[in-house]
């Protein structure tokens, strides 16, 4: 992906960072300073750090379930709106895309269970009430968040390919695809709804989940008409010679 910095590189797949991401950390922490000194952007980007590195670990479950089944992630990169595991194909079995869609979520439960089991019911339920126990109530509840949002059955959340592959049990992938496109095309619109009312933010998830639906359906379309024709349909099967003094007039 251009624009990206290359990181590290963990079991063969290199870890880059959109140039983007490092511009969104310096804005907050310009403005969280503004607002409330050194000490607070300190806590806070350290909080969007640990956050992004759960993001981070929610790809490399996608990455490894990938690996699984023999398909190979070149590269996974940090976008301020998350993470994307680049996978080399995508698996050809609706079984395959089911288990790599619902690793990563699994990566948040794991995350989640054990903030749960450091951190206890109490800094969950009230964290203001446990001092130094803020922060592991807060990664704690955004894994179980991201965990709920990216399981809306809606492309191109793990939930969208998750119904495509549970629909692709019974119909064809296209038709598969297509229906997936459209649940989430409609939550795209309510996402876009409600972030007209209440918060502006949803509207940028709207326009993200409705183009990720977009092409998701037309990948799928072009995918299933290339399997309707031969590479023979392709092919150029006549040829005509001439001399090596003709000229191009001729060739015409």
């Amino acid at each position: 992906m251009g624009w990206s910095l290359p990181i590290f590189r963990i079991a063969g797949i290199q870890l880059r960072i959109h140039v983007t991401f490092l511009l969104l950390i310096a804005w907050l922490a310009f403005g969280y300073y503004a607002e409330g000194g050194s000490a607070v952007a300190a806590s806070r980007v350290l909080f969007i750090l640990l956050l992004f590195l759960c993001v981070v670990l929610h790809e490399f479950g996608h990455a490894f379930a990938a690996k699984a089944f023999g398909i190979n992630t070149p590269d996974i990169t940090l976008l301020p709106i998350g993470g994307v595991a680049r996978l080399e194909r995508m698996p050809e079995k609706p079984t395959q895309e089911l288990v790599i869609a619902l690793a990563g979520p699994m990566v948040n439960v794991v995350i989640a269970l054990g903030l749960f089991v450091v951190g206890g019911s109490q800094a969950f339920l009230n964290p203001s009430t446990l001092e130094g126990s803020g922060l592991i109530a807060q990664l704690l509840t955004i894994n179980i968040l991201l965990l709920l949002f990216n399981l809306l059955p809606a492309f191109p959340m793990d939930g969208g390919r998750v119904l495509r592959a549970l629909l692709a049990t019974r119909l064809s992938y296209a038709r598969a695809t297509q229906i997936a496109a459209t649940v989430g095309q409609g939550f795209a619109f309510v996402f876009g709804f409600i972030g007209l009312i209440w918060n502006p933010f949803l509207i940028f998830i709207a326009f993200f989940v409705y183009i990720g639906a977009s092409q998701e359906a037309a990948l799928a379309q072009m995918k299933d008409v290339s399997r309707r024709f031969p590479v023979s349909s392709a092919m150029v099967r006549e040829f005509r010679t001439l001399p090596e003094n003709a000229t191009l007039q001729e060739a015409v």
